[in-house]
């Protein structure tokens, strides 16, 4: 009975155009995150962990070290000839750095959204300058070509394409010039991008429920977010409603399952995470008394990912589950204050566990955990909505 109620809210949810009922309010982008000192050498796992400027120097240095670093380098491609090798920077004029290409977009986020946050960093102008010369015009034409490979078609499908498109959100988000120069100048990239996720999204049958880069709902979120920004009505309205065909029937997740040896996203939470989105307070609040209702209980715990060497690059994935469960605890905790106001101490411990490792990790954790930390923290900075 509750699965038939279900899907008629959901259908008058399509019917119907706009934003899900209690969207998650924003606070801002320098005031959302409180700047008071952190880190001490013995760090709790009950404290909070909160950003502030010394900090967020600290972490511009993660991406500001890898964006031009060419090697090592994981390039993912299929080759259609001997030709189609070819240096990572010829490949990838503009993300070409961070050891592969999704790290490479995030990081050039992480810059975006510190200088957003924090104006007067140490290296603004070195960061303003690297952006402007990564995310040329001609650069993103040469991004664009490669995507247009007839063997490129599922080239960092869904991953890269969700932060790819995160990119684009926060440019567009920033009110400096420099940033609409080049939020334009990423705009084809981001069109041709938000057109794969429009073609793709209806021929996929079943949603990847992994902990890594194909996880669908992780795409899906990342690309909602976009669409609802920019008021994208079809590629808001493609997520939604393949978001509701994957998850709306779904019970029981067996989170105890988790994490698996590799994860860095949480393949129940992220299923929560979209569905928020998605869906009206009345339909949520039905859907997770049947997926997963003891995250309404104030005495819910969850592990924190305990990692065994952060040398190995698989492994360390480890660190950045603990961020993303943060963020989507502190999400969650946001939008419905009431029922899950408990999961900021939560957010607050995956935090505390990993975050004391970002700065000092070597480069298998180095070139993409700082983007994980950064959204973590922007997202647990936000005020709750009233």
């Amino acid at each position: 009975m509750k699965q038939l109620l279900l899907a008629s809210v959901c259908l008058l949810i399509l019917s119907c155009k706009g934003n899900s009922e209690d969207p998650v309010e924003n606070s801002g982008d320098t005031d959302s995150l409180i700047t008071e000192s952190i880190l001490p050498d013995a760090l709790k796992t009950t404290d909070k962990v909160t950003l502030n400027l010394t900090e967020a120097n600290n972490l511009a240095e993660l991406p500001l070290s890898c964006l031009n670093t060419e090697y090592p380098n994981k390039l993912g491609q299929t080759l259609e000839n001997a030709e189609a090798m070819d240096e990572p920077k010829a490949l990838h004029p503009a993300f070409y750095g961070c050891f592969d290409w999704h790290s490479s977009v995030h990081a050039h986020w992480s810059l975006v959204s510190l200088l957003k946050q924090f104006p007067d960093l140490e290296k603004n102008e070195e960061i303003r300058e690297k952006l402007k010369t990564s995310l040329s015009s001609e650069n993103i034409e040469g991004e664009v070509a490669y995507f247009n490979r007839k063997e490129s078609t599922a080239y960092e499908r869904t991953y890269g394409w969700a932060w790819l498109l995160k990119l684009s959100q926060e440019l567009k988000s920033w009110e400096d010039p420099l940033g609409q120069e080049l939020a334009a100048n990423l705009q084809p990239l981001t069109d041709l991008i938000t057109t794969r996720f429009i073609e793709f999204l209806p021929k996929l049958n079943y949603p990847v429920r992994v902990g890594e880069h194909t996880n669908t709902a992780f795409g899906l979120t990342f690309a909602y977010d976009y669409a609802e920004a920019t008021d994208n009505q079809e590629l808001m309205e493609v997520v939604k409603k393949s978001a509701q065909s994957f998850f709306l029937n779904d019970d029981n997740c067996p989170v105890s399952w988790e994490p698996g040896g590799y994860d860095f996203i949480s393949p129940c939470l992220a299923e929560v995470d979209i569905m928020r989105r998605v869906l009206p307070k009345s339909a949520f609040n039905l859907w997770i008394e049947d997926f997963m209702p003891q995250l309404k209980n104030e005495d819910f715990e969850m592990e924190v990912g305990e990692v065994s060497d952060r040398t190995d690059g698989k492994l360390v994935h480890l660190d950045g589950l603990n961020f993303s469960r943060a963020w989507i605890f502190s999400g969650l905790a946001n939008q419905y204050p009431e029922k899950f106001g408990h999961l900021r101490a939560l957010a607050n411990e995956h935090v505390a566990y990993s975050f004391p490792n970002v700065s000092g990790d070597g480069y298998e954790g180095g070139h993409w955990l700082g983007t994980f930390a950064i959204y973590a923290l922007q997202e647990s900075g936000k005020q709750p909505v009233k």
